[in-house]
């Protein structure tokens, strides 16, 4: 397919390389353009501008940072909207609000173009290897139109239907789950460690018995050896997430107090001057309150 990518951070830089890889054709557009340029060896065409990257394409992918990034490639200067095809479809891949994927929804069906949610779980280095899990929620027809795209960034594509605003329900609702895993798993190592026992152990221990899911192994290590650098996942975009998802459940109504508990966790790493660590360095917190 002819496709346009915005965002070649962490994520979207192992994510567009396997696009190319995959034989699709590329056309980037980074803020930094040095990240955009590396892709040029690989056959990317590199946009001087976001009107640029849009103007023709199939498909025009997003993976930014936050609601903010999103809005002001789709409807600030440059206009994406406004540059795209009819027919063409927005892949937002981006962890945003669900009120703003409603809203990129009806302004794409008003532009007589396709619009598909499709956040993913996994880190930059499941981008890398083209192991992500994809959310894909929009028209039908138009997510099997774009399955190789996603084949070739994700190792499994979860269709959640036709709703957008769902699949980044599901995802800020899987991210608060982390969440509680990070704050239980830092609370379960604070008190070992105060008791002496090893937490290199103790993490053996947890992850060869009931807790081998790969998120207890990935963030029961940096916990255990109390290392939250390089960061796969920022502490502030953690932050940004938790924001996201009390805002569905106070539209829904629904009571989440461990939301609120992880939003002071993460104020409080954020007036620790973590904001450049991983979003599981929350537990320096709970080491802290435990007097360690």
């Amino acid at each position: 397919m002819n496709v346009g990518f915005i965002g070649l951070g962490s994520m979207g830089a192992g994510m567009s390389r396997n696009l190319i890889e995959a034989g699709h054709s590329l056309i980037v557009y980074n803020r930094t353009r040095s990240h955009a340029e590396k892709l040029q060896s690989l056959g990317a065409r590199v946009a001087d501008t976001v009107s640029d990257v849009a103007v023709g394409v199939e498909a025009l992918i997003t993976m930014l940072a936050d609601d903010r990034a999103v809005q002001d490639v789709v409807f600030g200067p440059g206009h994406a909207i406004e540059s795209m095809s009819e027919r063409a479809v927005h892949i937002s891949m981006s962890t945003i609000s669900v009120d703003l994927s409603r809203r990129l929804a009806k302004a794409h069906a008003e532009k007589h173009q396709n619009y598909i949610a499709a956040p993913v779980f996994g880190r930059p280095e499941a981008a890398a290897a083209g192991k992500l899990f994809i959310l894909p929620a929009g028209p039908t027809e138009v997510i099997e139109k774009c399955s190789s795209l996603f084949a070739a960034m994700g190792q499994r594509t979860f269709m959640i239907g036709e709703d957008a605003s769902a699949a980044n329900l599901i995802k800020l609702s899987g991210n608060f789950l982390t969440t509680t895993v990070i704050e239980s798993l830092a609370e379960g190592f604070a008190l070992v460690r105060k008791a002496g026992v090893d937490p290199q152990r103790f993490l053996e221990v947890l992850t060869g018995t009931l807790f081998s899911a790969p998120v207890y192994k990935t963030y029961g290590a940096m916990i255990a050896a109390d290392k939250f650098e390089p960061a796969g996942f920022k502490l502030p975009l953690g932050f940004k997430d938790n924001r996201l998802l009390q805002a569905a459940a106070d539209e829904a109504s629904v009571p989440m107090p461990m939301v609120s508990l992880m939003h002071d966790r993460f104020v409080a790493a954020l007036a620790e001057g973590l904001g450049d660590a991983d979003w599981s360095a929350v537990a320096r917190v709970v080491f802290k309150s435990a007097g360690l």
